[in-house]
């Protein structure tokens, strides 16, 4: 008789991911689904950096000195801020903000300095001129360039923002609280007229005009980092700038995604650069660990002065020193000299300098301006020689928004000069001059300058040159 067998049923054998106990594959999912997020972003990511003109810049036309013994495991980045109205961001446009960013590969440190748009420095055509001057003839390539021939750099990557893209930034950020003198806030209120006319913005004035620290949206953040016009001239504002873009750089760290995108889409169209997609994205996945250290401004040890072609100049007291002691600032003790193209540019700086313009024969050169006639009439540098370079005539035939003083004769308080008819100023400008027709004479201050008279006779046009 045959014996039947019996076969004891026994559970099949999971294999894969059945097999897994829950935990790994709870974290599985979870990591599976954070990747497909992350290459999501990635692909938004570069779509939006699509965005962004990209410009080839010829290496061979950059000026790297081969005398120098370049610093290894430094990214350094020309930063050029434009005020550019049709939001072109080539060649043509004085480049307002010029910066140098080096990042330091290992440490993640960044370290800015900022270049003094006035520095007398020596261009592509061996003439001697503003450095801002340099973007405007040849536009980024030609920017860089003077930066490495100049300053022993070597330099190969840039970006151009149009300066009021910054506006909305600051306010996809919420704004910044910033710190300001009286002077300062007066001054913002000026420049706040004119940022919000271009950018379409709108802004609340502070009154009354008294220091502290403010809450400040785009417009009025943008319009504190362009006051030129305090104690300290260019070079303060240069330090307000620096002072915009770490604070900038430190809240983005904070931004959420839906910050993120509508950034990317308001101001990616108003950047240049030579970074590849690739290497943007490579630099954007460590973001989070960069931060800004120290800040100067270049030259440190400088003069001022006005020269006849070129209008008013920083001059580097010594370039040697200068170039020796940036390299310093940014490398440390690496055994770098001053090349021999560094010496030779400071003799002829030397040279230069010595051409010094005077009344009779001084032209201010055309400059970046802001209109902030809310009445009728302009105030502007003119040809007058009532007080100096910035207190020449010029026309005023109703006095002016922030100029206070008006009519014929009523000094504004650096504008001076003369008007065509009587009157009172207006708004912030302070003081209101009187006078009668011609030649007559009255005060007015500036919110925050100093008085000012507009005794004078010569007359003239033209726009204050704010930039």
């Amino acid at each position: 008789m045959a014996t039947r067998r019996r076969y004891r049923r026994g559970r099949r054998k999971k294999r894969g991911f059945a097999s897994w106990s829950l935990g790994k594959k709870i974290a599985v999912i979870l990591s599976s689904t954070l990747l497909g997020v992350l290459a999501i972003g990635t692909v938004i990511l570069a779509s939006k950096l699509s965005k962004i003109e990209t410009t080839e810049l010829n290496a061979e036309n950059l000026n790297i000195s081969d005398e120098v013994e370049h610093e290894t495991g430094y990214v350094n980045v020309a930063l050029f801020g434009l005020d550019s109205r049709e939001n072109d961001l080539g060649k043509g446009n004085r480049s307002d903000t010029i910066m140098i960013a080096s990042l330091n590969r290992e440490t993640k440190e960044v370290k800015l300095v900022s270049v003094f748009r006035d520095t007398l420095l020596e261009l592509e055509d061996g003439s001697y001129n503003k450095a801002n001057a340099a973007y405007a003839f040849g536009g980024p390539e030609e920017a860089v360039s003077m930066l490495n021939r100049n300053l022993d750099m070597n330099i190969e990557k840039y970006v151009t923002v149009n300066f009021n893209a910054l506006v909305d930034v600051i306010d996809a950020l919420g704004g910044l609280d910033v710190t300001m003198t009286a002077e300062e806030v007066g001054h913002m209120n000026n420049y706040c007229v004119e940022t919000s006319k271009v950018t379409g913005k709108d802004y609340e004035r502070i009154d009354p005009q008294e220091a502290g620290t403010y809450h400040l949206n785009g417009v009025q953040a943008v319009s504190y980092s362009r006051i030129r016009y305090t104690a300290g001239g260019d070079f303060l504002r240069s330090a307000r700038q620096r002072t915009i873009l770490m604070m900038i750089a430190d809240k983005a760290k904070t931004m959420g995604i839906s910050e993120l995108n509508k950034i990317a889409d308001d101001v990616f169209p108003q950047i240049s650069t030579n970074f590849t997609l690739t290497e943007m994205l490579g630099y954007l996945k460590d973001i989070a660990d960069y931060k800004i250290g120290e800040t100067i401004g270049f030259p440190e040890d400088n003069t001022t002065d006005t020269l006849n072609e070129v209008g008013s100049v920083v001059i580097p007291n010594s370039l040697t020193q200068s170039v020796q002691d940036l390299h310093q600032f940014l490398f440390g003790n690496d055994g770098y000299t001053v090349s021999s193209t560094v010496q030779g540019i400071e003799s002829g700086i030397n040279t230069r300098a010595a051409d010094r313009a005077t009344e009779e024969n001084y032209t201010e050169e055309e400059e970046e301006t802001y209109d902030y006639n809310t009445n009728s009439g302009t105030t502007g540098l003119g040809t007058g020689t009532s007080g100096g370079r910035e207190s020449g005539s010029g026309t005023n035939s109703g006095g002016t928004d922030w100029t206070g003083g008006t009519g014929t004769g009523g000094g504004t308080d650096w504008t001076g000069g003369t008007g065509t008819g009587g009157g009172t100023g207006t708004d912030t400008g302070g003081g209101t001059g009187t006078g009668g027709d011609g030649t007559g004479s009255g005060s007015g201050t500036d919110t925050g300058g100093g008085t000012g008279t507009g005794d004078g006779s010569g007359t003239g046009d033209g726009t204050a040159p704010v930039g």
